[in-house]
C-alpha cells in the first residue's frame, strides 16, 4: 500500500515533519512493507520554511537581523532544493513571539528584520521568494522592510522617519531611487490567508492591533497613520492599496509587498501544495493522511487538511485526518474530500500532557486506523 503523509504541525506539540514520522511509525507497525511518502505541510504561517525545506531537500540559512523592538535576533530562512527559490517567514524576524507581552507596542515595532531576510536571500542569487506573513508583532505597514531594502521614508525635513507604526504620521515623502534593484527581477509570492484591507473597521489596526498591544487610542492613531501612508504610496507609486484584500495582513506588510515589491498575494496552502508538488506525489496512492492541532469549523477556510483533501479528491484518493482536538462544524469537510476525522487523544488529559504526548498519541491513533484498514 502507498500512503501520502501530509500533515501540518500540531502547534506546540510537534512539527509537520515530526507528525509525518509519527504517522509512518504507526503505519509500519501494521504494514511493514507499506510505502510512506512524507510531505510535511503548512499553510503559510509557522512551519512554512521547515515544511518546504523538508519537502524539497533544501537548506536552512541563519542571519542576524533587527527584531521588532530594535534589538538583534537570529532569524532563519530557507533555500529550496531547486536552489532558485527562497522561503521566508516574516515571524522569524518580526514575529510577536519575539516580544514579551508587557513590551508589545505597535507604535514602535518594526518589520526592518523582514527586509533584511529578503536582502539575505537576494544575496544568495535567488530569483523567486516565497514570504509567509503570519504572526507579526508589527503595525508599520511594512515601512521597516522597505527601509531595510534601500527605500527612504522621509519627513518634512528630508530625514528618515523612525521605526514603528507611530512614526508613519511624520511621513512626508518616499524615495525609492536606492531600493534594491535586484527586486525588479525577482518573483515574490506571499502566503496570506488574511483578507483584511489596510485600513478601516476591518483593517490591520482595528482587527489585529489589540493583540499586538494597541490600546483603543493607539488603534485610531495607527489606522490614521496607515491611511496617510497609503495616500503617499498612491501619490508616489500610483498604487492604491488602502482597501485591497490582504493588504492589512501582518500589520500592513501585505500593502508594502504589493506596492513596493510587486508581490502577488496567494492562499498559503495553495502555495505550499504547489511548491511541494503534492499533486504529483498523490498519484497512485491508496490513502492520504493529514491533520493538525485542531480541526473545526475554520478548517474549510484554507487550512492544511482542507487543501490536502481537495487535491487528493481530484486524484480519486481518500483522505483521513487526525487532530488533537476535533471541534464543532466539521461536517462540511466530508463534502470536500475528507473521509473521516479522528482525535488522537487517548483519554482525558490536561493541555500540557496532551502537547507532550502528541507524537505517541498520533502514532497510536494512526496504528489503530491502519489496523482497521488491514482487516
Amino acid at each position: 500500500m502507498k500512503f501520502i503523509l501530509a500533515p501540518d504541525s500540531f502547534k506546540e506539540s510537534m512539527s509537520s515533519k515530526e507528525a509525518c514520522d509519527a504517522m509512518e511509525r504507526g503505519i509500519k507497525k501494521i504494514i511493514p512493507e507499506a510505502e510512506c511518502i512524507k510531505v510535511p505541510m503548512a499553510d503559510g504561517g509557522e512551519g512554512t520554511v521547515e515544511a518546504l525545506i523538508g519537502a524539497t531537500n533544501g537548506t536552512f540559512h541563519k542571519v542576524n537581523v533587527i527584531a521588532p523592538l530594535g534589538n538583534k535576533v537570529e532569524a532563519v530562512f530557507g533555500i529550496l532544493g531547486n536552489k532558485k527559490t527562497a522561503v521566508i517567514e516574516m515571524a522569524s524576524a518580526s514575529g510577536i513571539q519575539l516580544v514579551k507581552r508587557e513590551e508589545r507596542n505597535p507604535l514602535i515595532t518594526t518589520t526592518f528584520g523582514t527586509g533584511q531576510l529578503i536582502k539575505a536571500a537576494l544575496d544568495l542569487g535567488v530569483k523567486h521568494i516565497v514570504v509567509g506573513i503570519g504572526g507579526s508583532a508589527t503595525n508599520d505597514g511594512g515601512a521597516g522592510m522597505i527601509q531595510a531594502l534601500g527605500g527612504k521614508l522621509l519627513d518634512r525635513k528630508g530625514e528618515e522617519i523612525s521605526f514603528g507604526g507611530g512614526a508613519l504620521g511624520n511621513l512626508d515623502s518616499i524615495d525609492i531611487s536606492e531600493l534594491d534593484l535586484r527586486l525588479k527581477d525577482t518573483v515574490i509570492e506571499v502566503a496570506c490567508d488574511v483578507t483584511n484591507p489596510l485600513v478601516g473597521e476591518t483593517g490591520a489596526s482595528a482587527v489585529f492591533g489589540p493583540q499586538k498591544g494597541a490600546t483603543e487610542e493607539m488603534v485610531k492613531e495607527l489606522d490614521n497613520n496607515l491611511l496617510h501612508f497609503s495616500r503617499i504610496i498612491k501619490e508616489t507609486l500610483g498604487k492604491d492599496v488602502a482597501y485591497i484584500e490582504g493588504s492589512g495582513a501582518a500589520g500592513g506588510l501585505g500593502a508594502a509587498l504589493l506596492s513596493f515589491l510587486n508581490a502577488e498575494l496567494k492562499r498559503g496552502i495553495d502555495l505550499i501544495i504547489n511548491h511541494t508538488e503534492l499533486k504529483e506525489k498523490i498519484k497512485g496512492a491508496d490513502f492520504v493522511f493529514t491533520g493538525e492541532g485542531a480541526i473545526d469549523n475554520q478548517t474549510i477556510y484554507g487550512k492544511t487538511p482542507m487543501g490536502v483533501a481537495k487535491v487528493a479528491k481530484q486524484q480519486g484518493v481518500k483522505t483521513i485526518a487526525f487532530a488533537g482536538k476535533v471541534g464543532e462544524g466539521v461536517d462540511n469537510l466530508y463534502a470536500i474530500g475528507i473521509t473521516s476525522i479522528f482525535s488522537i487523544m487517548q483519554g482525558v488529559s490536561n493541555l500540557d500532557n496532551a502537547l507532550k504526548d502528541g507524537k505517541e498519541n498520533l502514532e497510536l491513533a494512526v496504528e489503530n486506523v491502519v489496523r482497521l484498514m488491514n482487516i
